[in-house]
């Protein structure tokens, strides 16, 4: 783990941060967002998300720096404030939206397919899904052959999915109209939109979705050259995924009326450029989203294995999650990783899954852990510690990581209950392997305080089983 052939430089965490960020979402950003809200609504909808994303970019950074000992962020700020559970359940959380996010990708890339090839469908065809674990696995044997390696190739394909963004970013700013931006800009001749905030809150889980990501340097924060290009990288990731990601949006608003972006099929990007410049454009994003998606799948893997590794190299996941092979990749993790991707991948053919619902999912998956690691860099600066010195960043910090705590509590709110309760029930079974790493180190399972808030979780589980059962909810 220490040799020096493992050790990621700068550009290589700013394209595993822009990469794991710009995956499919964007591609179908202009349906997934007009089917919730209309352009006012959007626009306040992305300033909320700017100021509470980039604070919480922000808290990555400052506690890179001020935290070095602290290995793989998102889990290890959990687990330093608020206990080893809490640790455990963000990195549990964590691993499995980031899993759940490559299932909804592939079935995404085959949809996109399907454009062209309809045997493909809607990407959970038995054809579809066959070829997504014929792909799966190739991703699976390529990351086997080295963690350096596979971020080289991340290299590449972000800046080969970004040509097309750009492209549609010059052509949509010269078609732009503003009189369709603005024919129906609050959404009043949609009653099922409900008021402004309705809206703002209904678009929420899709802005989560596109931002997952923003903490991909964190958790690779042990193979980084240089910590401080830690934060570095976290910070110039997110404002330029940013930038891209309102611009699609709301020029998309100016080509087509919400009404019609709501129906397209996704990936809609590929329809909104066909409207403005005819069947060649449809091409032209759907090669850049197979390309992207080919990316985001390999930045996915190998996320997915580090924040079991990382866990496991301090005994708070089981000890065979920390063995790895002679190219030095976290082999078992990288294992159980797929094997769950591949089982989702046959649930989602015999389910009907959709790329919308996983997405959603996934997007509920990862709150926690958000809401943890923000809530640790206010617990940092307002007791002082390691600012014994430096009272007036102690000031900005606090300030910084109250409004990405805020930020969190808002998520969670307008993710709504469903996908609270969904999450408890994901987040449940996970209690076997912390009680495995529990017992290995032949220490008690729960804290009196973990009790009760593992009984919190068994309650939500039971209610959201309940509700598949009685088909009150549904994936």
């Amino acid at each position: 783990m220490s040799q020096p052939t493992q050790k990621l430089r700068l550009g290589a965490l700013i394209a595993l941060v822009v990469g794991s960020m710009i995956g499919g979402g964007i591609f179908s950003l202009p349906q997934n967002m007009a089917a919730r809200a209309d352009a006012g609504a959007i626009l306040i909808g992305w300033g909320i998300t700017a100021i509470g994303m980039l604070t919480l970019a922000f808290v990555f950074q400052t506690l890179a720096n001020r935290k070095p000992e602290l290995d793989s962020g998102v889990y290890a700020y959990a687990k330093a404030g608020f206990g080893d559970y809490m640790g455990f359940s963000s990195a549990w959380g964590y691993w499995i939206s980031a899993w759940l996010g490559n299932v909804g990708y592939f079935v995404l890339l085959f949809s996109t397919l399907g454009y062209f090839f309809p045997v493909f469908g809607q990407g959970n065809t038995p054809i579809a899904i066959g070829c997504a674990s014929v792909l799966l696995w190739a991703v699976h044997f390529l990351v086997m052959r080295g963690i350096k390696e596979a971020a080289l190739i991340n290299q590449l394909t972000t800046v080969a999915k970004i040509i097309p963004l750009i492209m549609f970013v010059i052509i949509a700013a010269v078609a732009f109209k503003a009189d369709v931006f603005t024919r129906d800009i609050w959404g009043r001749s949609n009653p099922n939109f409900g008021g402004v905030m309705d809206q703002v809150r209904n678009m929420m889980l899709v802005t989560v979705f596109v931002f997952i990501g923003i903490e991909g340097a964190s958790v690779y924060s042990a193979r980084a050259e240089k910590r401080t290009d830690v934060g570095r990288a976290t910070v110039i990731g997110f404002i330029g995924v940013l930038a891209l990601l309102v611009l699609v949006n709301v020029l998309s608003l100016g080509i087509m009326s919400q009404p019609e972006l709501a129906t397209l099929q996704n990936p809609s990007l590929a329809a909104v450029l066909e409207h403005i410049v005819g069947p060649w454009g449809a091409l032209l994003i759907s090669v850049g989203l197979a390309i992207s998606l080919l990316g985001a799948l390999l930045s996915w893997a190998l996320l997915c294995a580090e924040i079991l590794f990382a866990t496991a190299k301090d005994n708070t996941m089981p000890a065979f999650l920390k063995k790895e092979n002679a190219n030095h990749v976290p082999v078992n993790a990288l294992w159980l990783t797929n094997v769950m991707i591949q089982i989702f991948l046959l649930i989602t053919l015999f389910s009907a899954g959709t790329y919308t619902s996983l997405i959603y999912l996934a997007s509920s998956m990862i709150l926690v852990p958000y809401l943890w690691s923000a809530a640790y860099a206010v617990l940092l600066s307002g007791r002082g510690e390691t600012y014994e010195h430096a009272s007036a960043e102690r000031t900005k910090d606090l300030l910084i990581g109250g409004i990405a705590l805020c930020y969190a509590v808002w998520l969670l709110y307008a993710g709504g209950v469903k996908y609270l309760l969904l999450s408890a029930l994901l987040y449940a079974p996970g209690v076997i392997l912390f009680a495995k790493a529990k017992h290995e180190q032949g220490e008690p399972l729960f804290t009196t305080l973990e009790k009760g808030i593992f009984t919190c979780v068994i309650a939500g589980a039971g209610l959201a089983a309940y509700g598949l059962y009685s088909g009150v909810l549904s994936l």
